[in-house]
């Protein structure tokens, strides 16, 4: 039988059993992070800030729920200013959340219903009064007139009386079958998902060599799933269709997070893990048809490096077309990023400008793959390559060196790739603001055929968003990014290109976290404007694409800009 069958069936079989090993009051609330039914992300250890959280059971297949939702509702709103937080929990396994209709209040989707199952929520309308004061359950009973005189006890220091669980609509848990184990189940997920990052020389914390090391960091695990922290895929699946999602399926989730809750069970058989040999190329695309060593820089221990601009002429002594660029770090501990871009030099002592353009760069998390099928940035003889350098002390003195690997076309491609920057350098985010947003916005003047999107921030970066809005009136959101880390910056590429007409809007938030809840804010007491430092802050959003003009031709692209501009390029 397999996995998702033998979920289906335990969770049948299952019933309320899982409820005898239901959170008690006085234990521990563990962390967890989900998105309400507007795409919203949501912790529950972020609301250290609050004196209480109180958290209700939701379900979209109970006729009581919208007379528990009111009450409250009624309740959130008499307790506004006293400091407590009220969120639901939908854990009916919901594929879409528009099914939740008009709800005040955030309602924090439990897809895989890992989190209504630990909280040991039995029935709709439950509510749970959390302490955040050491994160202990306070209170379980009804949310409506019983969940009042707890409040009140809670907020006062008094004993917190206890209430009785409705019992109108029972909850269905999804259980894990009891044979899931490491060997059969658990390796090879890790194999196919995790390995490539958490190896010998990969960019993982720790490696993941067989299952004594695995299992010890079985805990984490299931922290990082919980929180969402890991797999590094940041995208609302909600909106748009990525090639590279490097997100887990609720069944894998809710198989992993069921494992490690069981003590990590090994299985009969050999380590899938012990001797496992991948294929981890020096260069992710292989090898490149020309390497070009970017000058060496000393790193200091400490201390501020400003950027670094290094620069090396162009080795080729004929224009070329790039299929692909990939930059190998030096010292990754070191190297922040890299933007890779060309310039020509005037001819003669000529004061013009000459044609620039794109190489490509490197971000943390970046994966190296080839441009587009039928695609290229024209890369001029003559030209000079210029490489931004931004480099993070890290306690160690070191010397980076790092390459560029070129990938060219043998011909000429059909198209030429551009790129569109939406930038605000005006950006001022007040102090202590924990949601605060600005935007840029681009207007395509011709249709364009979109391949990626990528937002940019800092420390700060809480949120982003591109959204379009058509020449017809209609709008869409091509991407929702609800919780997004610095660590992990992704280009997001499409399956399937999107098509956006001339006369296309596209507006590109960012959301800010300039609050002491921040763990990543450097100091949350100072307004914080635009800057290339990373305790700055950048509103930056890029689109990938290419002109879908019936007339368009290489030989034409060739006179203009080779990539990413600031506006549409050759326009």
């Amino acid at each position: 039988m397999n996995l998702q069958l033998r979920l289906i069936a335990a969770a049948c079989a299952a019933g309320l059993a899982g409820n005898a090993l239901a959170l008690q009051v006085g234990e521990r609330v563990d962390n967890f992070e989900l998105l309400d039914q507007h795409g919203r992300a949501h912790e529950l250890h972020y609301l250290s800030d609050a004196r209480a959280v109180a958290l209700m059971a939701h379900s979209t297949r109970c006729d009581a729920t919208e007379r528990d939702v009111q009450r409250f509702e009624r309740l959130a709103a008499s307790y506004a200013d006293k400091g407590v937080a009220f969120l639901l929990v939908n854990s009916d396994g919901l594929a879409d959340r528009r099914v939740i209709g008009e709800v005040s209040l955030p309602v924090l989707v439990d897809e895989a219903r890992l989190i209504g199952e630990s909280l040991g929520f039995v029935s709709a309308g439950e509510a749970l009064l959390v302490a955040t004061d050491g994160w202990r359950l306070a209170y379980r009973g009804g949310g409506g007139e019983q969940l009042a005189p707890a409040l009140d006890a809670l907020l006062a220091g008094e004993s917190v009386p206890s209430g009785d669980v409705p019992g109108e609509c029972t909850l269905q848990n999804a259980s894990a079958p009891a044979d899931v184990t490491y060997v059969d189940d658990v390796a090879p997920l890790l194999i196919q998902n995790c390995v490539t990052c958490h190896r010998e020389g990969g960019i993982g914390p720790w490696a993941m060599t067989n299952y004594a090391m695995v299992r010890g960091f079985a805990p984490m695990i299931r922290e990082v799933v919980r929180t969402r922290r890991m797999p590094p895929w940041h995208a609302d699946p909600m909106h748009g269709d990525f090639a590279n999602d490097r997100s887990l399926t609720t069944d894998e989730t809710r198989m992993l997070v069921h494992w490690a809750e069981a003590g990590a069970p090994r299985g009969e058989g050999a380590d899938p893990l012990a001797g496992y040999e991948g294929d981890w190329p020096m260069w992710q695309m292989g090898e490149p048809d020309v390497v070009i060593d970017i000058p060496p820089f000393e790193v200091p221990a400490s201390g501020v490096v400003e950027y670094q601009y290094p620069y090396v002429l162009n080795p080729l002594e004929e224009d070329v077309w790039v299929r692909g660029a990939e930059i190998l770090p030096g010292d990754r501990s070191a190297l922040h990023h890299v933007i890779t871009s060309w310039r020509e030099l005037p001819a003669g002592g000529e004061r013009r400008r000459g044609r620039r353009g794109s190489l490509g760069g490197y971000v943390p998390g970046r994966v190296a793959d080839p441009l587009p099928d039928n695609t290229g940035r024209f890369f001029p003889a003559g030209s000079v390559i210029v490489f931004q350098m931004h480099y993070t002390p890290y306690g160690k003195a070191t010397t980076d060196r790092s390459k560029l690997g070129l990938y060219l076309h043998d011909e000429p491609p059909k198209h030429r790739l551009g790129g569109a920057v939406l930038m605000n350098n005006k950006i001022r985010i007040p102090a202590h603001a924990k949601a605060h947003s600005d935007t840029a916005e681009h207007t395509f003047r011709r249709d364009v055929l979109v391949y990626d999107l990528l937002p940019h921030a800092h420390y700060r970066g809480k949120a982003s968003e591109f959204r379009a809005f058509y020449p017809d009136g209609g709008e869409e959101v091509l991407l929702s990014v609800p919780n997004y880390d610095f660590n992990w910056q992704t280009t997001y590429v499409y399956k399937e290109p999107k098509v956006l007409p001339a006369g296309t809007r596209v507006v590109h938030r960012t959301w800010w976290d300039n609050s002491a809840q921040n763990p990543a804010n450097p100091d949350p007491t100072v307004e914080v404007p635009w800057g290339l430092q990373s305790w700055h802050e950048m509103l930056f959003g890029a689109i990938g694409y290419r002109y879908l003009d019936e007339g368009e031709r290489v030989a034409e692209a060739s006179t203009e800009a080779g990539g990413m501009v600031s506006a549409e390029a050759g326009e």
